[in-house]
């Protein structure tokens, strides 16, 4: 079973969509415009997003690039246009995969499971480990040196994230999209989160181990150096 936000504007269309998807045992959630869209994937992320390019107040592109800003959701968008232009349009613009309208409900369930199977091979391994750092995704739990550290929901998020990128710098707006699901926010959420995480990593700003700022960039997280 998947979590699969419908988004379609035409009612009829979405009910029929809805009951199809809801039959094949999917936990089911609509929406009717872009910005509600937008609202239900950073409220709650589904595993997948059917969208109709039709929508009344956003192109359908603008809608992906939008989506794409602040979630890696899979999105399978519905077309009327069957043209090779528009197809790649779509997917360079962040498309997954495509339909085009009219479909049947076995074409609909097939692509849906081609596009779940190919997040789930290509989705994160299920333990990081950087150093003395260990983080099991599954559990949601993190210890240093093996001492627990009991973080917060979002203290969990952020490590997590950093920690699958050993090395690399984070810009803050990514951590914004990716960990806050927010396209905008303030960078003070941020500095707030990363004082608590280094507080419970027993290192400071002025004395990191794991967590480096890069001055008007982003941040680091590497393991100490020996």
């Amino acid at each position: 079973m998947a979590s699969v936000l419908v988004v379609e504007d035409d009612p009829d269309v979405r009910s029929a969509l809805m009951r199809e998807l809801g039959a094949r045992s999917h936990a089911v959630r609509s929406a009717g415009t872009a910005m509600d869209a937008l609202r239900e994937v950073t409220r709650e992320p589904p595993d997948v997003v059917i969208l109709d390019l039709g929508l009344p107040d956003l192109d359908g592109a603008e809608v992906l690039k939008m989506l794409r800003g602040v979630s890696d959701v899979p999105v399978v968008v519905a077309t009327a246009r069957d043209d090779e232009p528009e197809i790649v349009r779509l997917l360079n613009a962040g498309a997954d995969d495509y339909l085009v309208k009219p479909f049947s409900a076995e074409h609909l369930n097939a692509r849906l499971a081609a596009v779940l199977r190919r997040a789930a091979r290509s989705g994160p391994a299920a333990e990081l480990t950087v150093g003395g750092l260990h983080i099991d995704l599954d559990r949601r739990e993190a210890s240093l040196d093996g001492a627990a550290l009991g973080l917060t929901r979002r203290e969990f998020d952020l490590l997590a994230y950093l920690a699958a990128r050993p090395g690399r710098v984070v810009a803050r707006r990514e951590l914004l999209a990716e960990v806050w699901r927010q396209a905008y926010g303030d960078d003070q959420t941020i500095d707030v989160h990363l004082s608590w995480l280094r507080r419970k990593l027993g290192e400071t700003a002025a004395a990191p181990r794991y967590l480096h700022t890069v001055r008007g960039v982003g941040v680091r997280l590497a393991p100490p150096r020996a």
